[in-house]
């Protein structure tokens, strides 16, 4: 039987909470028994006082450790979302105490981050200068996940990579452009017209199967008759495809036109003359499905909506 919400909120203390994050992080009741500060038996007794609360066993123990079972990781899910909440409180109460302040979490898809969120930083910086803010990069995925056990105020991503959408609230922001990049020692770094076909034999360096810049560039080949080129390097990192193309001279990608700019400006890599036909999916402002933003969270909002209509004049 399902427990009323009175027998829960009656019983359940915050302390609690804490402890089923930190035995899933730990594994372990003795690793997690220190973490909290308590002696073994305790915190066995501590954790058979939250399943009594439930009704029902939240782990499942082993001779190697302990690890929630589904309905455990439901309750962790949410346990998580208000230990971020209670911190963001505490974060507001003490910047209404100072006279400003507060704290915004945002992660962003790399293109995102050259195009719209960098920017609107700055200008939040500059309203808000008494702010702490937490930026964190990251690919569309693993964002929606961060936003919905609320590691995250916001995001700046797609929610189509979710098979639950219907968790968040999505506001569109830009849609985005795509470039083929090659490193500066490339032979057809300099070339004036390159096709496709000319690049079937360049070692690529491609995003993840599941990522949307990767199934583009696979509709691209497909629709080119093409075979997508065997070997790659694979990464979701933007750090290390900027030092791959710069280091190799037979390195591809592709990747978001904001990235682009950004390594030709700093002489990381070249644009090539190729029109990539496939239509790219636009990102937006993503965030808990009714979620209420803190101030500062709501001020980030105003600043990226500004800087995404200045890149929409711009283009």
């Amino acid at each position: 039987m399902v427990p009323s919400l009175s027998s829960i909120s009656s019983r359940l203390r915050f302390r609690q909470l804490s402890l089923l994050i930190a035995l899933e992080e730990c594994g372990s009741l003795h690793k997690a028994a220190d973490r909290m500060g308590l002696t073994q038996p305790g915190l066995t007794k501590a954790l058979r006082e939250i399943e009594l609360t439930f009704g029902t066993e939240l782990f499942v123990r082993t001779p190697k450790g302990v690890h929630p079972n589904e309905l455990g990781l439901c309750i962790i899910r949410y346990a998580r979302l208000i230990d971020a909440d209670l911190g963001h409180l505490r974060e507001e109460i003490d910047g209404v105490l100072r006279g400003g302040g507060g704290r915004v979490a945002v992660g962003s898809i790399t293109g995102a981050l050259h195009s719209v969120l960098i920017g609107a930083l700055s200008e939040l910086r500059r309203l808000q200068p008494a702010l702490s803010i937490d930026v964190r990069e990251n690919i569309s995925i693993e964002l929606l996940n961060q936003v919905n056990e609320g590691r995250l105020d916001l995001a700046i991503c797609r929610t189509t990579v979710s098979s639950q959408a219907e968790q968040f609230d999505y506001e569109p922001l830009l849609d985005e452009a795509v470039a083929v990049a090659v490193g500066p020692q490339h032979a057809l770094a300099n070339a004036r017209r390159v096709t496709l076909a000319q690049l079937g034999k360049s070692r690529w360096i491609l995003y993840p199967g599941n990522m949307p810049l990767r199934q583009l560039l696979e509709r691209e080949f497909l629709e080119a008759g093409l075979p997508l080129p065997p070997y790659p390097i694979e990464t979701a990192s933007s750090l290390a495809t900027m030092l791959l193309l710069k280091e190799d001279p037979q390195a591809v990608a592709l990747m978001a036109a904001a990235t682009m700019d950004f390594c030709e400006e700093h002489q990381i890599a070249r644009r090539l003359p190729l029109q990539i036909r496939s239509r790219h999916e636009a990102y937006g402002i993503v965030t808990r499905r009714g979620a209420r933003l803190s101030p500062a969270a709501g001020m980030l909002v105003q600043c990226l909506r500004a800087a995404a209509q200045a890149q929409r004049a711009s283009a």
